[in-house]
């Protein structure tokens, strides 16, 4: 574990920061690329699809240990909610004898990971580094998934950012090189009527907070605007909120505080809210009332609050 309690995760030999976070680190990050909930695969998979995502079948990673070098198997495979330009990733140990380039092993259960959607993974880890961030350079990722056609090998690149940089989770930038093999339009059709990934919480601590936010403000270039409790910073199609542990009461009522910062709560569009809390509730699982639709309890999906709204 790191000092802050965050799990290493990629390379360990992170380059030297050079200081204080300055400058816009890509203005041209405009969407999320996928979050990752982590807990036993099976049990998680069962979750999930009791709350009406359909997920995509199992699938075995196959991971770089540092940039350059060619991925091999890891311990670790996935299943997935694809919504066409985002996802969630359920992922778990499925093989502890095999490799873990990626430290999954150290991981408790929960909502560990926010990857970012870039075009030019090499590029934005030099700007990282530049700006103060610590990047590990471009990690090469695969995984062989089934496809109408057969199986097709999923590529992708992601710059893992310093654990140590980032108290609430794991924080990367990523590249689809098949984005077809991923997003298959079967996959897309989900009984809850799930659309994409509208907004992603974090809790911070307080003595961290505007260091966290203000990371978050240079990598997606946007300016923070308040709404009671929770500072969001939007763009295109991100949307970030933040909150002070300090406030997660009153902003996330009810809900577990796994660490002093955390990746707390995905905000998911669906067709239809109400429809959605029928299939969920049916399923055995209580829900909260939001304004807007409704929420499950972290406690009830392994670490990540979902909450449920109108597209």
């Amino acid at each position: 574990m790191s000092e802050n309690g965050v799990p290493p995760f990629g390379t360990s030999r992170w380059p030297a920061s050079p200081g204080r976070l300055v400058g816009v680190i890509n203005e041209h990050i405009n969407r999320f690329h996928h979050t990752g909930v982590k807990g036993d695969l099976d049990a998680l998979a069962a979750k999930y699809r009791s709350f009406g995502f359909l997920l995509t079948p199992r699938s075995r990673h196959l991971m770089s240990e540092r940039p350059g070098a060619a991925p091999t198997l890891g311990c670790t495979a996935n299943e997935c909610a694809v919504f066409g330009d985002s996802y969630i990733e359920l992922f778990g140990v499925v093989d502890p004898a095999a490799p873990d380039p990626w430290h999954a092993k150290t991981l408790a259960d929960g909502f560990w990971i926010l990857n970012l959607d870039t075009d030019d993974p090499a590029a934005d880890s030099a700007r990282l580094a530049a700006a103060g961030l610590p990047a590990s350079g471009v990690h090469e990722l695969a995984r062989d998934v089934d496809t109408e056609a057969g199986v097709r090998t999923m590529r992708a690149r992601t710059v893992h950012i310093d654990p140590h940089s980032t108290p609430e989770g794991l924080l990367g930038l990523s590249q689809h090189r098949t984005p077809e093999y991923v997003h298959q339009q079967r996959y897309l059709g989900h009984p809850n009527g799930a659309r994409g990934i509208a907004a992603v919480t974090t809790v911070v601590a307080d003595d961290r907070f505007d260091e966290v936010v203000d990371r978050y403000r240079r990598i997606i270039a946007a300016e923070p605007v308040l709404e009671g409790p929770v500072t969001v910073l939007a763009h295109k199609e991100i949307r970030m909120e933040f909150v002070r542990a300090s406030a997660a009461g009153e902003a996330l009522p009810g809900e577990p505080a796994p660490r002093a910062s955390y990746f707390a709560a995905m905000t998911i569009r669906v067709d239809a809210p109400d429809r959605a809390r029928r299939l969920v509730e049916s399923a055995g699982t209580q829900t909260r009332s939001l304004p807007d639709g409704f929420s499950v309890s972290a406690r009830d999906a392994y670490g990540a609050c979902l909450r449920f709204v109108s597209c």
